[in-house]
């Protein structure tokens, strides 16, 4: 972190870089409290349509984003723009500001975050190897990054299997937003393994940890230059779609202090900075939770933060503009983040399976205390435009 600390009268603008509800939930959080609130995302994002975007830079070309930042923050108009708190909210973000951290530091301000340890935290074996060297448990993994690591895949692999990138956000570039492949069989396996070959992209053959995703859990804290942190935090998921290998559907606020111990153990144990959500699994072969990812960003899932009475987008902006940092010691215990179309699709999948019926889905939804992404009666839009820009498209096929 920088010496550019506001003054008591003075709430310097964000610049909030890549993401989509996490953006837009982060824009909305700080806006609402008059931070003049910059984004910066993909052209027709959802968080584009805010009304608390006081300006907006959108991305035309996600390949290309390195140089779109790097022009925006570093080239000759970006004086405007000095002085900015910057927020990244996807991994493009992060390795931008990891690579350009010198530069940027001059005229912006930062998080306290070591940018060596964000690129190596960007990289899943790479996170995998700091975990089991601090003798915490991981699924199985074996790194494919040559043509020669393809023969040393065990034959007796035990299936299914998730062949994960090594860089996520590289891997959805090249395999138009796929975050990972579930494989059934070793003639799926190596056809996957080839593809990501032939793209030049790294990957692990992970095991698959047997169980509901019920199973995952999460702990999210922000650890200072002096290695304090300003919060703890942990939810758990109800649901993904696809099962076992898509995105969160269906979340809840759960305290679990044996996931916040675990996580804290791992920030501890690699010296991190910054701002961290360490992802886990629970392994009922074993009864151990075991580490699947870690994410130095804000989350998709941030809008349940926000509204469960922690939000550590304020809190991490106060503390580094030098502004009174909210007490973030409780939350509410049981509240829910719904993603309505995605858990709808979740549900579907279930009941072929014959694991949910409609009753079942119907019930795990009645809560008091339920909050979706992206609508809000005072800002809409982030809602309404690309749903009419869905059907414009659809009756223009």
């Amino acid at each position: 972190m920088n010496d550019m600390k506001a003054n008591q009268h003075q709430k310097p603008p964000v610049l909030i870089l890549g993401g989509s509800s996490n953006a837009l939930s982060v824009a909305r959080s700080l806006g609402s409290r008059g931070i003049a609130v910059y984004l910066s995302v993909l052209n027709q994002n959802c968080a584009c349509y805010t009304k608390y975007a006081k300006k907006l830079f959108p991305i035309a070309d996600k390949k290309s984003v390195s140089e779109f930042w790097a022009e925006l923050m570093l080239g000759p108009k970006s004086a405007a723009l000095h002085g900015s708190v910057l927020f990244p909210c996807n991994d493009d973000g992060i390795e931008f500001l990891a690579n350009f951290r010198k530069e940027l530091q001059q005229h912006y301000i930062l998080d306290e975050s070591n940018p060596e340890l964000h690129l190596t935290l960007l990289n899943k074996r790479k996170t995998m190897d700091l975990t089991n060297a601090l003798g915490l448990p991981t699924p199985r993994f074996i790194p494919v990054e040559t043509e020669a690591d393809l023969g040393n895949i065990d034959p007796n692999l035990m299936f299914p299997v998730i062949v994960k990138p090594q860089h996520s956000h590289l891997f959805q570039k090249a395999f138009n937003q796929k975050k990972l492949f579930f494989v059934h069989n070793a003639e799926e396996l190596h056809m996957r393994l080839r593809q990501a070959l032939d793209k030049q992209l790294m990957t692990i053959v992970t095991e698959f940890i047997p169980g509901p995703d019920s199973l995952l859990g999460s702990y999210y804290t922000y650890i200072d230059a002096k290695g304090n942190p300003l919060f703890h935090y942990t939810k758990k998921v109800v649901r993904r779609f696809p099962k076992n290998n898509g995105q969160g559907t269906y979340h809840i606020t759960a305290w679990d202090p044996e996931i916040a111990e675990v996580g804290l153990k791992f920030f501890r144990g690699i010296n991190f900075r910054g701002l961290g959500n360490v992802e886990f699994k629970r392994d009922l072969r074993d009864n151990k939770l075991k580490i699947i990812e870690c994410n130095p960003r804000f989350t998709a899932a941030h809008e349940l933060l926000v509204r469960c009475g922690m939000d550590i987008s304020l809190a991490i902006y106060n503390h580094l503009t030098g502004l009174p940092v909210p007490h973030l010691n409780s939350y509410k215990q049981g509240m829910t983040l719904w993603f309505p179309y995605r858990d709808f699709m979740a549900y579907k999948e279930l009941k072929s399976l014959n694991e949910i019926t409609l009753g079942q889905w119907l019930k795990s939804l009645i809560h008091t205390q339920q909050v979706v992404p992206h609508f809000r009666w005072l800002d809409p839009m982030p809602t309404l435009a690309p749903f009419l820009l869905s059907v414009k498209s659809r009756i223009l096929r």
